[in-house]
Parts: structure tokens; C-alpha cells; sequence
């Protein structure tokens, strides 16, 4: 399997075919249609399902700590979440259905929402949100589905900015599935079969092209992972010319792949019913 790299700028990506071994250890978790996860450095997991509208709270053995939601458009419910990014502090849940990103603390207590569908202006309006993650600086960037852009709003829960739309010219994103932000606070956007870079201002700064169809990506401090329902793609940003590789799972993996991260030395891959555990050898 083949991946194909545009170049762009000084950071290059390139393919290597020595391939990072993980071996299987165990699972965690039980979920009944899991969408999305994410883990804080304090090694707290959260999960959206989307068969129950929940976001749960679990830990690196799986035991369940809370769960919140249920199907609704009050507060703390949820229509189809459909993705999670957490900090040490706060949870964001993109409840897609809702039009509307909600924040919780870290035990899952309700503190806001955030909705612009209807807002006056135009430019900071979001329809169907399927991804969202914050940057160091607490800035917060939002996947908008329906307008195919991404909405960068401040700390303070102001508009900024959106970036990515039809008049970014190469750039302009065709059919987004999801965001993700790096220590260095460029945000990574899969695209189709490629993954869009823009730089925390909204300036586009390369492009990955991908010879795969690539369902999901998810950076975690400076490990990125990308994957499609069979393989998955690991990258450390750490390095001045990272190299996407593909892992080697020494283990059967028997439902396929929805997302997938690294946390310390471990690969956690999210299936629709449980989180896989692999150490790497």
C-alpha cells in the first residue's frame, strides 16, 4: 500500500516502509455505537456513542467513571454526537443534529453551548458541526459541515474568523470528515484523500495527498494517527521531517476501525463496541 505526498514548504512527509509493531493487550469499554474518542494527559478517555446520544468518562483500565446526555436538545442531550475533544478542564461534544458545540467540565457537568446557526452574521454561522478542538492558546475551531469551513471562535467564545471555505483556492475544503489541532496549533483537516494544513491564522500552509480514503485522524500531544476501517497511519510531529507510517497490529481486530490514538506507548483503537488496547514492541 502506497501513500502519495504534495509537498509543500519546508516540512516533508514521507513513507517509510519499516513499520511500528503493537501488540494486542486487551480491550476497554462498552459502548453500543461509539462515534469518536479522545484522552486528556491525566489519562481520562471519553467516548461519544451515538446510539444512546451519551458522552462517557472512562479510565485506562476501562472503568466507567460517568456518563451524561440521552437524545434531546436541552442542555447536556445530544442529537448524533459526533465527535469529542477534551482538555484537562473541559470536554467539547460537536452535537451535529443540534447545530450547537457543548462544553463540559471534566466530570461531565453542563457548562455551555455554543450556536450560531442563526446568527445575523453570515460569516460566523455553523450548521452540522462534525469535529471541533481547542488550540493551546484556548482558541476553539469548529469542523462546519454545512458549509464545508472551518469557524475559529477566541477564548471568550468570540467569533474570529472562518477560513477553508470556496475562496481558499486550493485549500478550500470538498468534503471534510475532521479536524484536529497540533502543540504547534496548525490545524489538520481530512479531506477527502488528503489532509489540509492551515496554520492557526487560517493560511493555508500544505497539503497532504492520499492515495487511501482516510476516515479519521486525531492528534494527540504530538503523535498523529490517521486511519481508514482496516489500517491506521502514525506521524510524530516531534520530528523535523515526520514520516506517516503504517502500524503492524499483532492481534485480531474482529469490527472495524473507527478512530484511533497514541497515549504514552500504547495505540487505543476505537470499534463501534470497545476501545482495543496495544503496546508497542
Amino acid at each position: 500500500m502506497k501513500l502519495k505526498f504534495l509537498i509543500l514548504l519546508s516540512l516533508t512527509y514521507t513513507f517509510t516502509a519499516l513499520s511500528q509493531q503493537y501488540v494486542l493487550q486487551g480491550s476497554i469499554g462498552n459502548f453500543r455505537n461509539a462515534s469518536s474518542f479522545y484522552v486528556t494527559s491525566a489519562g481520562f478517555i471519553y467516548v461519544t456513542d451515538v446510539s444512546s446520544d451519551e458522552i462517557i468518562k472512562i479510565d485506562t483500565l476501562g472503568n466507567k467513571l460517568k456518563d451524561a446526555g440521552g437524545y434531546g436538545w436541552a442542555e447536556s442531550t445530544f442529537d448524533y454526537p459526533s465527535d469529542v475533544f477534551a482538555t484537562p478542564l473541559n470536554v467539547y461534544v460537536s452535537d451535529k443534529n443540534n447545530h450547537r458545540i457543548e462544553r463540559f467540565d471534566k466530570n461531565l457537568n453542563y457548562i455551555s453551548q455554543l450556536f450560531t446557526r442563526n446568527n445575523e452574521n453570515p460569516s460566523e454561522r455553523f450548521g452540522y458541526p462534525i469535529s471541533c478542538a481547542t488550540s493551546n492558546q484556548g482558541d476553539l475551531y469548529i469542523l462546519d459541515s454545512e458549509n464545508k469551513r472551518i469557524i475559529k471562535f477566541n477564548l471568550f467564545g468570540q467569533f474570529e474568523q472562518n477560513f477553508g471555505g470556496f475562496d481558499a483556492g486550493a485549500f478550500a475544503l470538498q468534503d471534510p470528515k475532521k479536524l484536529s489541532v497540533s502543540p504547534s496549533n496548525n490545524i489538520y483537516v481530512l479531506d477527502e484523500f488528503r489532509i489540509v494544513i492551515f496554520d492557526q491564522f487560517g493560511n493555508g500552509i500544505r497539503i497532504i495527498n492520499l492515495e487511501e480514503n482516510f476516515s479519521d485522524i486525531n492528534i494527540v500531544a504530538n503523535h498523529l494517527t490517521a486511519n481508514n476501517k482496516q489500517h491506521i497511519y502514525i506521524a510524530n510531529l516531534k520530528n523535523s521531517q515526520p514520516e506517516l507510517v503504517k502500524a503492524t497490529l499483532i492481534g485480531e481486530i474482529n469490527d472495524i476501525i473507527v478512530s484511533s490514538l497514541i497515549f504514552g506507548n500504547k495505540l487505543y483503537i476505537l470499534l463501534k463496541n470497545e476501545i482495543l488496547v496495544f503496546q508497542m514492541v
